[in-house]
């Protein structure tokens, strides 16, 4: 190196010597060097609290808000008072052809009896091991801020996830694989990666994002494997960078970001070793891929259920239909929406019944449902293209395993699904309780930033006991 040659910072150190297992693998994987993955837990770690429930959630997100009256919450008073408008100061800027009667038809399925709609044939025969929550309410009725409160239990792209929260309280199960992982069908996921950030927490908890869209392994993860060097010599450059890091971190007191750039390095590390081999659903007989479906959120639900079945905490993913926002039914509501249904209805129910088959649902929690529901009645005047427009005072959830008592439907709305009016449940209280159901006390899983305590429910939410076995 001549005199005037520049001498190698940490950060040129880093991305000319583990290029292939750190830098490229992670920017492949979650778009950015900065953004580590999650790993095994950390000393600061609390344990759960108590015993949990569940030690596992996957979150089958449906992007745009599905229409609570037309899957598992019937109005018959919609067709007897069909066309006209609903009253109350919440609704009065309502401009459709007024109330709008499902087409769809009802019964009730199982032992428990529970009303599911015509187009949920598969949810319908694993209705008992599911529990429909149908006082479900938040506080916007815009996609952007409902999708962050939902994720983030805030309006606003300030604060950690949901699956951040879990993972910084529990730690991951598999020190070869991430705590948490989003799969999305693309990149145009309405607000997008503020729905999985870990925000101020440490950087150990941001989740890792991968795109669905071609679910080849090579193409999940690009750039995993190093080209050139082989395991022990890549062994043997982080173990030198190693050194070099922990005397950096003396000087630097423990920067949590350079604490996480260190555990990323270590982790797409490990991760060639098996995250190849989870990833690969094509490693699955074709009877459990013929059981899912062959769409591209059937295939991401047998993923879901490969990377919690391999120690991954938590699994968000969305649900894949051409658009940003599937299920934003806005117009032609009564046609569009039984095709949505038939693709995600099949998926959902495959991946609880293959969970219980593998004895894993007991203690994997999954949860079905999007940022609200759509209203009763009909955004616009021309009848042949209706659409429900978005709702936020009444929708519907599904939960299933992982400590739920199944087999009921809890809460209810009102006779035309305007409002949540029995045993309502706020988005914080759903938050609440599905921390309860992994063992943590929502109140006490907090996160000291910025002079304050923080946690995911703020200063609201109450568990719902009633949904819960324990």
């Amino acid at each position: 190196m001549s005199i005037d040659a520049p001498f190698l910072n940490r950060r040129q150190l880093l991305q000319r010597t583990a290029a292939g297992f750190g830098s490229a693998a992670l920017a492949a994987l979650i778009g950015s060097p900065a953004r580590a993955l999650s790993t095994a837990a950390f000393p600061h770690v609390p344990a759960p609290l108590f015993k949990p429930c569940a030690k596992r959630v996957i979150f089958l997100y449906m992007n745009g808000g599905p229409s609570h009256v037309d899957t598992f919450d019937p109005k018959p008073a919609l067709a007897k008072f069909a066309g006209q408008q609903p009253t109350g100061e919440l609704f009065k800027k309502s401009k459709g052809s007024g109330f709008m009667p499902s087409p769809l038809t009802f019964a009730k399925y199982g032992q428990s009896g529970i009303d599911v709609s015509s187009t949920l044939p598969h949810i319908a025969r694993v209705i008992d091991d599911c529990c429909i929550v149908r006082s479900m309410h938040t506080d916007v009725p815009n996609h952007e801020p409902a999708l962050l409160q939902m994720h983030t239990g805030n309006v606003q792209p300030i604060r950690p996830s949901l699956g951040s929260w879990l993972v910084y309280g529990l730690g991951s199960e598999n020190e070869n694989l991430p705590g948490y992982v989003v799969l999305r069908p693309s990149n145009q996921i309405v607000v997008g990666p503020a729905l999985w950030s870990n925000s101020f927490l440490p950087a150990q908890y941001q989740a890792t994002s991968v795109n669905t869209s071609d679910m080849h392994v090579e193409k999940l993860l690009a750039n995993i494997k190093n080209p050139a060097l082989t395991r022990p010599q890549q062994r043997q450059q982080l173990d030198l960078l190693g050194q070099l890091n922990e005397s950096h971190l003396k000087q630097r007191d423990g920067d949590p970001q350079l604490e996480a750039q260190i555990q990323t390095m270590e982790t797409a590390f490990r991760m060639q070793a098996e995250a190849m081999n989870t990833f690969d659903i094509s490693r699955e007989p074709q009877s459990v891929r013929d059981l899912y479906g062959d769409s591209p959120f059937a295939r991401s639900c047998l993923l879901a259920r490969r990377l919690v079945e391999d120690g991954v905490r938590f699994v968000t993913v969305y649900y894949t239909a051409t658009g940003t926002q599937p299920w934003d039914t806005h117009t032609n509501h009564d046609a569009t929406h039984p095709k949505l249904c038939r693709d995600s209805d099949q998926a959902t129910a495959a991946l609880i019944a293959d969970l219980k088959a593998r004895g894993m649902l007991e203690d994997t929690l999954v949860v079905w449902g999007g940022e609200f529901g759509r209203t009763p009645y009909a955004e616009n005047k021309e009848s042949a293209k209706a659409g429900r427009d978005h709702h936020h005072t009444a929708f519907s959830m599904l939960l299933a395993g992982g400590g739920i008592k199944a087999g009921q439907a809890y809460g209810a709305s009102d006779d035309f699904g305007m409002v949540a009016t029995e045993k309502p449940v706020h988005v914080h209280d759903l938050h609440a309780t599905l921390l309860h159901l992994v063992g943590l006390d929502h109140e006490k899983l907090t996160y000291r930033y910025a002079g304050r305590d923080f946690r995911l429910t703020d200063v609201y939410g109450q568990v719902v006991k009633d949904i819960c076995i324990a």
